[in-house]
């Protein structure tokens, strides 16, 4: 079953099918990221899937600097994204926070910016901003107000795309409904055990892209309970990928191309930055799509419990 290397946005950007993921626990060693996405521009991935809050973008940019001070790439063989955090979605603060987020990067555009979640923190530097009793501090920006500051960095050439990311799919629809530019990719989180069927569907029906992240159940996530699923050791998969003369990684990651998702895997070890981008030259057969189906337990590891009382909170309703 043939997969698409990339998929065409009303803007006629190319949007890649296969990305490479940023995100990295706080206290990662300085210069890990770096040269992570040095190795990935290398190897040949042209999509880097950036945040604001991943604090590591000055990382990101260096390396992209340097690829491009290199001869690897051009600035126009890039697809960069990044994403709005939840302490700037006054209107004005969107472009705001998209202007930090180009000086740290040290890029005048971003190819795609996305709404990180629908949920609204106090404005300001604090990133997690608590009061004195330690409680998340919230705000009720109205999300369609975000929106439209979204469309301001598009007026004003910063952005060339906008999106959304973690959005329900009522939430989608007050978008849409009120939108002057449409969203044209949304990030979700799909894999073997959270299949996410009902809202991926919704949003091909309404022509948006889907990427989806956490590809691999982030296996070293800080919060794991033993009893969690574990898609890298999982039987089935392990089966699949030996029949393959494949990894696990590889075969969840053309599982999802064969979706019609977009992936953005992570790693820092060369080897599977390398292992993450080979997925064209095999692919998985009815049976085998199937089987991998099955495993779909509806199992979120990013559920933002600190944010479950807000009333924009994505994940109280079914999809």
């Amino acid at each position: 079953m043939p997969v698409k290397q990339g998929f065409q946005l009303p803007s006629g950007d190319i949007f890649p099918s296969v990305g490479f993921g940023t995100w990295t626990v706080w206290s990662a060693e300085k210069g890990v990221i770096h040269k992570a996405v040095k190795e990935a521009i290398t190897v040949g991935y042209r999509h880097i899937d950036c945040a604001y809050v991943y604090q590591n973008q000055d990382e990101v940019g260096q390396a992209i600097k340097d690829k491009i001070e290199d001869g690897t790439v051009k600035r126009e063989d890039l697809f960069i994204v990044t994403k709005v955090w939840n302490t700037a979605h006054r209107r004005g603060a969107v472009k705001e926070q998209l202007q930090k987020s180009l000086k740290q990067l040290e890029l005048t555009y971003v190819d795609l910016y996305l709404v990180h979640y629908p949920i609204s923190f106090k404005e300001g530097d604090d990133i997690f901003p608590k009061d004195d009793d330690g409680n998340l501090i919230f705000e009720h920006y109205d999300i369609v107000d975000t929106w439209k500051g979204m469309e301001d960095c598009v007026d004003s050439d910063l952005a060339r795309n906008i999106g959304i990311s973690n959005f329900n799919h009522l939430q989608i629809g007050r978008i849409i409904d009120a939108a002057r530019i449409q969203p044209c990719v949304i990030q979700l989180e799909v894999n073997p055990t959270i299949a996410n069927t009902k809202l991926v569907d919704f949003c091909k029906q309404k022509n948006i892209v889907v990427t989806a992240y956490a590809p691999l159940g982030n296996p070293n996530r800080s919060w794991k309970e033993s009893k969690d699923p574990t898609i890298l050791a999982d039987p089935v998969l392990n089966e699949i990928a030996l029949s393959k003369g494949k990894s696990v990684a590889q075969v969840v990651l053309r599982f999802l191309l064969q979706r019609d998702l977009v992936v953005i895997p992570k790693s820092a070890n060369a080897d599977r930055i390398k292992e993450n981008f080979q997925l064209f030259n095999f692919e998985l057969n009815e049976a085998e799509m199937k089987k991998i189906w099955s495993l779909d337990k509806n199992f979120r590891v990013y559920t933002k419990p600190i944010a479950v009382d807000h009333p924009e909170y994505p994940f109280h309703i079914e999809y």
